[in-house]
């Protein structure tokens, strides 16, 4: 497991833009260098046959003027090979009457080209020395070799640096597609380098869509404040009126809608604001401990508090405090099962209930407005959780959710660390 998360980064390394290039150029030159090689031995070997044979047709035509004048000289350039040490497929080549040529490398360190001759029903064999050119050959190869390296030392350090830049404006484009994501409507690419390659035209499309995404967002934040703002008159006099009602069954009832009208109502424009990112927590000493138990008591639902450790004094906003814990304890209750226990330990608040836990869509995709996501946990229009999410970013908490091994939904707020926290009165 540890090699495993040891060997991550470099799996990512090796999976970069900047990687694959200099692979590609490393392949493309060995590629390249491997087919001219190739091409380079093969020419320079034919011709040094060529040559090779050419001496030796040479030498035995030397041969045969010596013997026309009555003597087989011995020259530095030629031996005359004994008859015997002619291979036998020679020899019936030669009975036809040809002239044969063949090289002969079967012991290493003694190359040689022969050329032999039929003459009055004898051989006339000579030869003629290839080492020199076998061993021109080797050092071309080495040659080659080792301008194949160092220009592969060169070029793929190079490569590597004229994919950086490229790489680097791509993990920009990254970096800001990421921050869109996750919320931060105002970042964008910039001018992308003052070329006009592909590049720069995904880092303007990212910006352009960008800007789309929230000037739409800013429109339906803007529509759904209005609506919701165009709504607290008439539900007042709604409210007024209906608390004129008789007392009854009816009245009750109606009642009962309007609250629940007024209480949406007001949830949209507290989502509206925390939206629009105007919200700042007014930070407090609280004594945690107590603050959640009379939290908790306010909603007039029942829940278990227990606190343990040491008492903790926490710097926060207590307005937006006291509103998370009761969203999270109301929708423990509305969406699970009870007991609903709450746990305050340190700077943790853990709020848990007993019924069929959070769905995975909620786990993977975070509280979603308007959407409950699962019918098991019960109904809802899904603003509890997105306010307590909105009032802990806020305040700077972090609010995570998840499921209980046992069963059962678990929301975690942790609140910030103090770097000096101040003292108990």
């Amino acid at each position: 497991m540890a090699s495993d998360v040891a060997r991550a980064p470099v799996r990512a390394l090796l999976r970069s833009l900047r990687w694959k290039v200099a692979a590609l150029v490393t392949v493309a030159c060995c590629t390249v260098a491997v087919a001219v090689g190739v091409l380079v031995h093969r020419a320079t070997w034919e011709h040094s046959l060529g040559l090779g044979k050419g001496r030796a047709g040479q030498a035995l035509d030397e041969a045969l003027t010596g013997m026309a004048r009555g003597d087989v000289p011995v020259l530095d350039t030629y031996d005359i090979i004994p008859p015997a040490e002619v291979p036998e497929e020679v020899r019936q080549q030669l009975r036809a009457g040809d002239r044969v040529v063949w090289y002969d490398d079967h012991r290493p360190g003694q190359e040689w080209m022969h050329a032999a001759t039929a003459v009055d029903g004898q051989v006339l064999a000579v030869q003629v020395e290839m080492g020199s050119e076998v061993r021109r050959l080797r050092a071309l190869d080495r040659d080659m070799l080792q301008a194949g390296l160092t220009a592969l030392v060169v070029v793929v350090p190079l490569s590597v640096l004229a994919t950086e830049r490229s790489s680097r404006r791509l993990r920009r484009v990254t970096r800001t597609a990421r921050r869109v994501a996750d919320g931060d409507l105002d970042a964008r690419v910039g001018a992308g380098g003052r070329g006009s390659d592909e590049i720069a035209e995904i880092a303007t499309t990212v910006d352009t869509m960008a800007a789309a995404l929230q000037r739409r967002l800013q429109t339906e934040q803007r529509f759904t404040a209005d609506v919701a703002h165009e709504l607290r008159t008439p539900l007042m006099g709604l409210v007024t009126s209906a608390e004129l009602l008789p007392p009854g069954e009816a009245a009750d009832l109606v009642m009962d809608r309007v609250r629940t009208l007024r209480t949406l109502v007001e949830e949209l424009l507290e989502i509206s604001r925390l939206d629009a990112g105007t919200e700042e927590a007014q930070r407090v000493p609280v004594p945690l401990g107590p603050f959640v138990e009379d939290a908790v008591r306010r909603t007039g639902l029942e829940a278990r508090v227990s606190v343990t450790g040491a008492p903790v004094v926490a710097v926060t906003d207590p307005r937006r405090l006291d509103r998370i814990l009761a969203n999270l304890v109301v929708n423990a209750h509305r969406h699970g099962n009870p007991p609903v226990e709450v746990t305050v330990d340190g700077l943790t608040v853990v709020v848990r209930d007993h019924g069929p836990g959070f769905p995975e869509e909620l786990l993977s995709d975070g509280p979603q407005r308007f959407r409950t996501a699962a019918t098991e946990r019960g109904r809802g229009h899904g603003l509890g959780l997105t306010i307590a999410a909105g009032q802990a970013q806020v305040t700077g908490a972090e609010l995570t959710l998840a499921n209980h091994p046992g069963g059962g939904a678990v929301a975690t707020l942790r609140l910030p660390e103090q770097d000096e926290p101040p003292a108990q009165e």
